[in-house]
Formats: C-alpha cells, sequence, structure tokens
C-alpha cells in the first residue's frame, strides 16, 4: 500500500476509474479570463473519457474548447470520516460530430439543471490520481 505525505492511501489508475464510475457530480476546473473557475457537474465516465453535457454558449461550453482542465469527484462519509477524491487532468474538447452526438445522447447523462442541454464536452483522462480518506490506516 503506498501512501502519500499525508498519510492518504494512493488509488490506482485504475481504483481512481472505478470509483468516479460511482458517483454522479463532480466538479470541472477550467480558466475563465484568465482566472480559475470552479462549477458542479453531473457527468457520466465514457471509458476513460468524462463525459459532460451542458447549453450551447455557456460558459464552461466557451471556456473549455480545446482547453485543459482539471475535474474532480469525491464521496466522503462525514461521520466515519472516511471517503475518497478523485482528480482527473486532460484537454477538453466540444463533440461536433452528428454521429458522436446521436451516441452520447443515449448515455445515461440526464442534466439536473433546467433548460436545453445540447452540447456535450468530453475530457480525455490524461492524468489521474486519487486519494482515499481512512482514519484508520495506519500512519507512516
Amino acid at each position: 500500500m503506498k501512501l502519500d505525505s499525508a498519510g492518504l492511501r494512493v488509488l490506482s489508475r485504475a481504483e481512481c476509474l472505478r470509483l468516479l464510475r460511482t458517483t454522479p457530480i463532480g466538479r470541472i476546473v477550467f480558466t475563465d479570463r484568465a482566472l480559475p473557475a470552479v462549477q458542479p457537474v453531473n457527468f457520466h465516465l465514457d471509458g476513460e473519457e468524462i463525459v459532460i453535457r451542458t447549453a450551447v454558449g455557456t460558459k464552461l461550453a466557451i471556456a473549455t474548447r480545446r482547453a485543459v482542465v482539471a475535474f474532480e469527484a469525491d464521496d466522503i462519509d462525514w461521520e466515519s470520516r472516511t471517503g475518497w477524491s478523485v482528480t482527473v487532468v486532460g484537454r477538453a474538447r466540444a463533440v461536433t460530430d452528428p454521429g458522436e452526438i446521436r451516441r452520447l445522447e443515449t448515455l445515461p447523462l440526464v442534466p439536473w439543471a433546467p433548460g436545453s442541454h445540447d452540447h456535450f464536452i468530453v475530457i480525455m483522462a490524461e492524468q489521474v490520481s486519487g486519494r482515499l480518506i481512512n482514519p484508520e490506516a495506519p500512519a507512516r
């Protein structure tokens, strides 16, 4: 078991991707007018790609075109003080191919926010890291 400098267990890429499949909400980190911006989104992990559905012309849709972004998701149990956190860094792209759009529309990805969400953003999971929070784990 590999621990980081804080004593948290380091998760493998496979463990991180498995955990991402267990939660529908994450946060995308992107640049908005040269400043960092964070936005909660619902998503679906399609293979090793994070798929987000949004509206055309939104700040998120515009800012993430061909940009390097970060994505984070986690699950924490406040009572037991256990949980996990996974971070992905990769290039985001707007999906424009009609065939790919039709395929993505079949994914179990239903927007939670009101309004039309006809624009898909896909993030390739290039760098994946994660930590398991478990206070019972032996410290270094």
